[in-house]
């Protein structure tokens, strides 16, 4: 026997020791797989059903003459940029005396302080409480039906600073505002 012969038998032998592993089929249970995915779906589809983005109601004036209100109950914000607001009731003053800057805060007392004085000043109506027990809405509105808050911003205000001082109207439960444009002499006051 040769080298070569010797060589042949040794791998023929360890190919014969060799034990011969068959593979049968691995089954993986998906169940628990199937059950993990629908868990996920209705996950998912609770928190983007539970997370709409928050909006306020504006009403918008119907077509008509308009409206004139008393002095006495007149609010003007006038809404700058960078949460800047300045404030002042009935007419301004020639020489802007009666004009307050502030911050939302102060706009936030200023507001519930005119709000009470004009409530305090109610004299009791029945058609219009009435109305709005029928309309299913607080006697306060009629309460406070002399206030009228206007809010004005200016050229460079920013949305934000203008959906906060909505807020506060919200926030208060200030009945009658709206949002128009400020006087040629009330822009050179915005902040």
């Amino acid at each position: 026997m040769n080298s070569m012969e010797t060589a042949i038998q040794l791998v023929s032998h360890k190919r014969s020791m060799r034990k011969v592993f068959s593979r049968s089929g691995l089954r993986i249970d998906m169940t628990p797989m199937v059950d993990l995915g629908f868990l996920l779906i209705t996950f998912f589809i609770y928190t983007s059903a539970m997370s709409d983005p928050a909006t306020m109601d504006l009403f918008m004036p119907k077509n008509g003459p308009p409206v004139n209100t008393a002095v006495s109950g007149a609010f003007t914000i006038l809404v700058g940029n960078n949460r800047a607001v300045a404030y002042y009731e009935g007419n301004l003053a020639a020489n802007a005396s009666n004009l307050s800057h502030g911050s939302l805060t102060e706009l936030r007392k200023a507001l519930i302080r005119k709000k009470r004085e004009v409530m305090a000043a109610y004299v009791p109506d029945a058609g219009c409480e009435a109305k709005a027990l029928a309309e299913k809405r607080s006697i306060d509105d009629c309460r406070q039906n002399k206030l009228m808050v206007l809010i004005k911003p200016g050229k460079n205000a920013n949305y934000k600073t203008i959906v906060n001082v909505l807020d506060e109207m919200s926030i208060n439960r200030i009945a009658r505002y709206a949002l128009v444009a400020p006087e040629k002499e009330e822009q050179q006051l915005i902040p």
